[in-house]
């Protein structure tokens, strides 16, 4: 058996997507830097202009106006992406229960809560921040809750057990309601029992954009912030024991720290984590289709189905009986028995998924879609696996425990291999990067949050 090769650079010319393509100021930042002369030096280089990467400068810069810590000079951050500003898209909303029980076996009952409660912390900061500087209508936030629909009697059983186990462990279920079949057919049109859980939609690059607006317009007297896109990092080699040069296609920096804030593509620098106990870079399928009726019919709630494989959710609309454009992922298990499980490339859609999206909605919601839809825009992107479902968030030489490479990882950094489920976690763990960070620099002892699950810090996930 051949070891799995590293992940690839992202592909030059992916599919057109709806959230980056479909308005043409969807995307200010999208060339951002990309023209400008590198800096030739950096205290922090973060790689990766994602949710993950504008959230840990965001978290920097806040953390260093909010006092928390103090440094003796200016903290010079820059980010590095390796094509148009954000690639993100999902939506944000937290898990409820489901896989309680598993959590529970697998780790313990403590663990199991925090995985809700990491969810939890960084939708509501989201939000927070979303509120507090008035960008609800700007990023297109619907706080509309999240139906998951239940197809078999075996699932329903399974997320009652869930349920309740959950229950039983005091985990906070604030929000969580109950529809039998009838209440999902007459309010919604579906045969299907169901929950309604607590969630909201946004425009995910509008909100990246937004953040990295605000850090910048922040960052202050206690920190320099700078984005330079189009600007793919190579390779990242050890300068001396506390510096690393960060080689990219059009020059390299000389960075005291490094940030991989890259998900799916973290492989391609730190090839260790190509393989099964890595990241597995996995191709999920998206596509927007119009609904035939009104939103008054479709409502707003966000979806999910079919044990998961399957979401959705309408775009907000301006007025009732406009048909709302209805954004639906998944499809993978058509794909079996491969599932997209180590695919790199997202410049191309797979026929068998782009069948599944386009034939799962009109017989669930009889006579609310065109049984032959062809969809308005369809795109793929690369998504994160990892063995465990969970991120690697910390330090990357924790993650290489008797490898004697170690020491040439000392001061680089992981948030990466959110498995799909990165909107309602990335910003929650951009939050830890940040907080090591600047407790390294400041020779501070860094504390673990009580809503973080200690599974996800890299030196209780090691590789051998």
């Amino acid at each position: 058996m051949h070891p799995t090769p590293p992940a690839r650079l992202p592909s030059h010319n992916p599919t057109r997507s709806f959230w980056i393509d479909s308005s043409p100021d969807a995307n200010p930042l999208a060339g951002e830097g990309s023209q400008d002369p590198l800096p030739s030096e950096a205290d922090v280089c973060i790689i990766g202009a994602g949710i993950t990467g504008v959230g840990i400068a965001y978290h920097l810069v806040e953390l260093l106006n909010d006092a928390s810590f103090s440094i003796e000079h200016p903290l010079s951050i820059v980010i590095l992406e390796a094509r148009d500003f954000c690639q993100n898209g999902g939506h944000l909303t937290p898990a409820a229960f489901p896989k309680f029980v598993q959590r529970q076996a697998l780790f313990n009952t403590v663990e199991a809560i925090k995985s809700y409660e990491l969810e939890q912390y960084t939708v509501s900061l989201l939000v927070k921040i979303i509120e507090e500087n008035g960008w609800a209508s700007d990023i297109d936030l619907v706080k509309g809750g999240h139906i998951n629909l239940l197809f078999t009697e075996k699932e329903a059983r399974n997320k009652r057990e869930d349920f309740d186990m959950a229950r039983q462990a005091q985990l906070n279920l604030d929000g969580v309601e109950w529809l039998s079949k009838e209440e999902v057919e007459e309010e919604y049109g579906a045969p299907y029992p169901g929950f309604r859980k607590p969630g909201y939609n946004v425009w995910p690059l509008k909100l990246v954009t937004k953040l990295y607006q605000l850090a910048q317009a922040h960052a202050g007297k206690y920190a320099t912030l700078s984005l330079h896109t189009r600007t793919p990092v190579t390779a990242v080699t050890q300068e001396t024991a506390s510096s690393y040069t960060v080689v990219t296609n059009r020059g390299s920096i000389s960075c005291s720290r490094v940030v991989h804030a890259t998900n799916a593509y973290a492989s391609h620098l730190l090839p260790f984590l190509a393989g099964p106990d890595g990241i597995i870079p996995t191709r999920g399928q998206v596509m927007a289709t119009r609904a035939s009726v009104g939103a008054d019919q479709i409502k707003i709630p966000s979806w999910g189905g079919n044990e998961g494989f399957e979401y959705w959710f309408p775009r907000p609309v301006t007025h009732d009986t406009e048909k709302p454009l209805i954004i639906i992922g998944g499809g993978r298990d058509a794909a079996a028995p491969s599932y997209e499980l180590y695919v790199d490339d997202d410049s191309e859609t797979h026929p068998l998924v782009g069948k599944v999206l386009r034939e799962f909605l009109p017989p669930i919601f009889g006579g609310k879609y065109d049984p032959d839809p062809e969809p308005e825009m369809e795109w793929t992107g690369i998504m994160g696996y990892t063995k465990m479902g969970d991120p690697f968030v910390g330090p990357v030489a924790d993650l290489l425990a008797e490898n004697p490479d170690r020491d040439m990882y000392k001061r680089q950094y992981i948030a990466a291999g959110y498995a799909s489920h990165g909107m309602p976690r990335a910003f929650g763990c951009a939050n830890i990067i940040a907080q090591m960070i600047l407790t390294e620099i400041s020779n501070k002892e860094w504390k673990v949050p009580d809503w973080l699950p200690q599974r996800y810090l890299t030196w209780n996930r090691r590789i051998e």
